[in-house]
């Protein structure tokens, strides 16, 4: 474990020092507290005390924000030829791949807690739902695990970024909107197949306060696989 949290701190300290941490934070602060409080459907429009709104749009923005965040995971160390460096040392595939997971979570959690000053100005607007609010921000981390998972998985076929952002963006775009679109589209088994594989509904359940065991497992069920197809990629490259 203290591996593990080692590399996480040095993922962290390299997102923070090249300015991508600082630039990612601004753009999704910006974008979604644009569109929460000022744009379109937002909170005042809606007039309730509640953040329904935010976690609509949060979600949105962290669909293209974090294949920012794991780009460069694996794809420019590969490149560079650091990952190669660190796996020389007595560093495990798993605890490479469990580090920068965690390290790119953090990330997340810290843009999160920026949003907390959205809590406080709604709960002096109104009576705010304390545990819709809670679950709310937990169905955004749920998610975000889900999309860093794939994003991880994705850096680790590719020595380029850019191919790694787009591969991210590609197979996230099945769960995040083609899934439910098909869901919509078929009946019977195969349309209750296809909306078993939305993560939106996942999504949209948990953010509801709805806490059904079906969603976590949906959840960590994507987390687990990603990490594990990263692992698996990382073991066969590094074993060629």
């Amino acid at each position: 474990m203290h591996t593990i949290w080692t590399i996480a701190k040095r993922e962290l300290a390299t997102f923070f020092d090249s300015l991508i941490a600082y630039i990612i934070l601004v753009l999704f602060l910006g974008f979604s507290g644009f569109f929460t409080w000022l744009y379109g459907n937002d909170v005042f429009l809606v007039g309730q005390a509640n953040l329904r709104v935010f976690f609509n749009i949060a979600s949105w923005s962290l669909f293209f924000f974090i294949p920012a965040i794991t780009m460069k995971m694996l794809a420019e160390e590969r490149k560079t030829g650091t990952l190669e460096l660190l796996l020389t040392k007595s560093v495990s595939d798993r605890q490479v791949i469990l580090g920068k997971f965690l390290g790119s979570i953090l990330l997340v959690c810290i843009a999160l807690a920026a949003t907390l000053p959205y809590v406080i100005t709604v709960s002096n607007i109104g009576n705010l739902d304390n545990g819709g609010t809670i679950c709310g921000y937990l169905g955004l981390l749920l998610l975000s695990m889900a999309y860093t998972a794939i994003g991880i998985f994705a850096s680790s076929i590719t020595t380029n970024q850019i191919v790694a952002f787009m591969t991210t963006l590609f197979i996230g775009l099945f769960f995040h909107i083609i899934f439910g679109v098909l869901a919509h589209n078929f009946t019977g088994s195969l349309g209750q197949f296809f909306d078993t594989l939305d993560l939106q509904s996942h999504f949209e359940s948990v953010s509801r306060g709805v806490l059904d065991s079906k969603d976590l497992v949906y959840f960590f069920s994507i987390t687990v696989l990603g990490l594990y197809l990263g692992e698996w990629s990382l073991s066969k490259r590094h074993i060629s």
